[in-house]
C-alpha cells in the first residue's frame, strides 16, 4: 500500500505584504548634480548623462565623463535605499553610500558633504 502525501505549495494569487523600497532619481537630485558638475570642470569634470528608467525594469543610472577618458568613468545607480558607485571603464564597484551627494563627493569633492538642494 502507497502512501500519499499532501504537500503545501504557496498559492500564486497569495497576497504578498514585501514592498521593495527603491530610491529614484528626483528633481532635488538633478540639481545638485548640475551645480556639482559646474563645480568640477577645474577638477577635470566633463560631461554627465541620466539614464531614465525604462519599461523593461532597467533602474535610472547617471553616467560620468571626465576630461581624461572619452567613455564614461563613472556611474551611479540606486539600489535599495543606497546608492552605488562604479567605475564604469574598469567594471569595478567602487562604494555604497547612504546618499546620491556622497557618492558624487567620492568622486570628486567639489561642493561640500551634505549640502542637499531642497525638495
Amino acid at each position: 500500500m502507497a502512501m500519499t502525501r499532501k504537500v503545501d505549495t504557496p498559492s500564486l494569487t497569495s497576497p504578498c505584504n514585501v514592498i521593495p523600497l527603491r530610491l529614484s532619481f528626483l528633481p532635488r537630485h538633478r540639481e545638485y548634480l548640475m551645480r556639482w558638475l559646474d563645480a568640477g570642470t577645474c577638477m577635470g569634470l566633463c560631461d554627465v548623462d541620466v539614464a531614465a528608467r525604462s519599461d523593461d525594469g532597467v533602474i535610472e543610472h547617471v553616467l560620468v565623463w571626465v576630461r581624461e577618458n572619452a567613455d564614461p568613468a563613472y556611474l551611479v545607480r540606486p539600489e535599495g535605499m543606497n546608492w552605488v558607485l562604479v567605475d564604469h571603464l574598469r567594471d569595478y564597484r567602487l562604494g555604497t553610500f547612504k546618499s546620491f551627494e556622497a557618492a558624487l563627493y567620492a568622486i570628486r569633492p567639489v561642493l561640500a558633504c551634505g549640502a542637499t538642494a531642497a525638495a
